[in-house]
């Protein structure tokens, strides 16, 4: 348990910090399944469509401390290959 004020609040704050990022990990890995969920149902425009829709929330993830900006960078690029590949 935290002894002084300043390790007390410090527990406050990881408390409510972790229920932020998993919040916004969540909505990450929600927008990627819905890309992967397009990219199975065959549709190319819905693909894209979500494409467009989850990068910016995976950069804002970066952002925000809660994924590796090389990792988010990762998956965008590979879900933008198989979304083109889908156009071909």
């Amino acid at each position: 348990m935290a002894n002084t004020k300043s390790a007390k609040k410090a527990a406050r704050q990881t408390v409510r910090r972790t229920e932020v990022n998993k919040s916004r990990r969540s909505q990450m890995r929600t927008y990627v399944r819905k890309v992967e969920e397009a990219l199975e149902s065959g549709d190319q425009a819905a693909a894209a469509a979500a494409l467009k829709a989850a990068e910016p929330i995976m950069m804002r993830a970066v952002q925000k401390g809660v994924a590796h900006k090389n990792t988010a960078s990762r998956k965008v690029s590979r879900l933008a290959k198989r979304v083109k590949a889908l156009a071909s």
